[in-house]
């Protein structure tokens, strides 16, 4: 995923802006959500809590936290896509942006495959020791998303699906880029048409687990992302000399909340579905309009009051933030392996079916501490280093 690395000084210093802190909380949230949804999944916990005479349950956002991921592929479009939409003049390098996002990925995403395939050669996973090599040229090819064998049944991690995917599109952004940067409009229909007939095919195949969730099904995400990018760098452009007012901000913030509540209406017709094939054509079908609403929720945060700036570009969010990339990686590893080990331990044999309430939140909470203790030590202790010194490595050749 790509990380918040676009930094701006207060808004109302700068016309046009350098970082957009609130999108670290938008980041996190999303990211959140969807390890929420994976540790749902093994420990079963669904929290509720009573306000007066009113009994709310969170158990939508848990039975549709996959549908997160769209935010963080729309993130990522956003923010690749904004210094295009700032440059007066001509648009960045094609080279260098590969060398960048070689750097940002592959180190860490080496660092999860290959133990995990050597552990699955010592645990006879696969097969054939030939179906193990495809496996493994399909990830490090980062086209495992296209493959059953490599998407569907492999041993390597499936949540890393994400990564071929953003992988696929870093390689055509470039062209896409400065296709939408000089035609817009053309560029932006012909993304969002090949998306919408794209998915308007897997809808009419007897299964779409082999493409609800490839490329083409996600082209209209990613052109909101820059369509956003443009409106917010206009909007910027508009608002920042002087008229940055309270009545401005206040505008943002209702309309924030508004598109907060439509997000919740989605998640809870997604949770309503019942199937796996009604799930993944529900999520086919909402991809788009929650794609607007997120867009527009994330150009509101930023242009929002002191108070929205607070909840969502605080320290604390930029901290989990910096340690998103290797919690998205690493969670649903560390909370399956921590079931395998039977922790914490419950007179129950499986405690997440007979409703250990204690079992289940001590888990839960095991879960997440636990990923955000690891994510922290290999974004500090292996990727941010990594990344230093092969940007060195790079910039002095």
């Amino acid at each position: 995923m790509e990380k918040l690395q676009i930094h701006f000084r207060p808004y109302q210093e700068a016309p046009v802006p350098r970082r957009i802190d609130v999108l670290d909380g938008i980041r996190v949230l999303c990211v959140l959500l969807v390890g929420w949804f994976h540790i749902w999944q093994q420990s079963w916990l669904s929290p509720s809590f009573t306000i007066g005479s009113q009994h709310i349950s969170l158990d939508f956002l848990l039975r549709s936290g996959y549908i997160w991921v769209d935010g963080l592929l729309l993130l990522s479009g956003f923010l690749l896509y904004l210094p295009y939409a700032q440059a007066q003049s001509r648009p960045p390098k094609i080279l260098p942006f590969y060398k960048k996002r070689l750097i940002r990925i592959l180190p860490s995403y080496l660092l999860c495959i290959l133990p995990l395939y050597a552990l699955a050669l010592i645990n006879g996973s696969y097969p054939t020791f030939k179906d193990s090599v495809k496996d493994l040229l399909a990830h490090v090819t980062f086209t495992h998303t296209l493959f059953p064998f490599s998407y569907n049944s492999t041993p390597l991690n499936g949540a890393l699906w994400t990564l071929g995917i953003e992988m696929q599109f870093y390689f055509l952004f470039p062209f896409l880029a400065r296709a939408f940067k000089k035609f817009p409009l053309l560029t932006y229909l012909g993304m969002a048409g090949m998306a919408l007939g794209f998915r308007h095919f897997a809808s009419a195949q007897p299964d779409t687990s082999m493409y609800f969730n490839q490329l083409p099904a996600f082209l209209d995400v990613y052109a909101n992302g820059f369509l956003a990018a443009s409106a917010f760098s206009a909007l910027r452009k508009k608002l920042g000399n002087g008229c940055w007012d309270r009545q401005v901000k206040l505008f943002f913030s209702v309309m924030l909340i508004l598109c907060a509540v439509q997000l919740v209406n989605f998640a809870r017709g997604q949770a309503g579905e019942n199937g796996y094939e009604s799930i993944r054509l529900g999520q086919m079908e909402r991809r788009f309009s929650m794609s607007v609403t997120l867009s527009c929720a994330m150009i509101c945060a930023a242009c929002a009051g002191s108070g929205v700036r607070f909840l969502l570009g605080n320290k604390v969010m930029q901290y989990l933030s910096s340690i998103s990339f290797q919690f998205y990686i690493y969670h649903q590893l560390f909370a399956v392996q921590l079931k395998k080990w039977g922790f914490p331990p419950s007179e129950h044999a499986s405690p997440w079916m007979n409703g250990d309430y204690n079992w289940q939140l001590s888990y839960t909470l095991a879960c997440f501490i636990g990923a955000i203790v690891l994510a922290t030590l290999i974004t500090y202790l292996f990727e941010l280093p990594i990344a230093r010194r092969l940007r060195r490595n790079v910039d002095a050749k």
